[in-house]
């Protein structure tokens, strides 16, 4: 998603959405920001992983159609919908936000003056300098903790987890809406040990109050163990 042009870093996926829709908010899933309302959602192709199971590997690898959309075009396509939808602001999601970061950057800081909130869904994998210079303008983040072992995430994620449980651990420092989501593959990451530390993190750097998420695994892209 950049392309190396005399030395300089651009963005080749700028304003190009791979999914484009209006979801309810707890699709995200955000189960206690704005119940019941929607969101402008779009997402942008590529990821910065290469999940063995990815659930959504088209639009993670590339392979899916592009629309051309602008962040002038996501505030008015909200504000067309705030009535008949109840849509209260737009939502990064479908595959990895950061990966058009300079385009949700743009959006996220008109939509704020707009008076919309700004979600993301994302696996959390990303600096701390630019992560900083987002989240004054993040309402909200549902981010997936895909296990909580080094391991599981260098053979699977083919990532690491220390920089997604630093990238939550900033949100809620920073006053966002935090839920955390894990999806759980048998044998692989639901052992109880392992889900005791992780549901052990989550009320000790995030808070009690801290919604997670269990979601069910279905064999896809690289993956056949039977689902959850």
């Amino acid at each position: 998603m950049r392309e190396n042009r005399g030395g300089k870093l651009f963005a080749t996926n700028y304003g190009k959405a791979g999914g484009f829709a209006v979801d309810p908010m707890e699709k995200k899933p955000l189960y206690n920001f704005y119940p019941g309302s929607y969101v402008v959602s779009a997402g942008a192709r590529g990821c910065n992983f290469s999940c063995e199971f990815c659930q959504n590997w088209q639009l993670a690898r590339g392979e899916s159609r592009e629309t051309d959309i602008s962040p002038h075009s996501m505030i008015h396509v909200a504000e067309r919908h705030q009535k008949t939808h109840d849509v209260v602001g737009l939502a990064y999601t479908y595959s990895e936000p950061f990966m058009w970061y300079e385009f949700v950057l743009d959006t996220s800081r008109l939509a704020e003056e707009a008076g919309l909130k700004n979600i993301m869904v994302t696996n959390g994998f990303v600096r701390e300098k630019p992560l900083r210079r987002l989240l004054p303008h993040i309402d909200a983040m549902n981010i997936d903790v895909k296990g909580f072992t080094e391991e599981f995430y260098r053979e699977i994620i083919h990532g690491s987890l220390k920089p997604v449980l630093r990238t939550a651990e900033m949100a809620k420092e920073s006053g966002c809406h935090v839920e955390i989501t894990t999806l759980l593959i048998p044998g692989l990451n639901d052992s109880h040990g392992e889900l005791k530390q992780l549901v052990d993190w989550v009320s000790d750097s995030l808070g009690k109050g801290t919604p997670l998420h269990f979601s069910r695994y279905f064999p896809n892209h690289r993956m056949d163990i039977p689902a959850t």
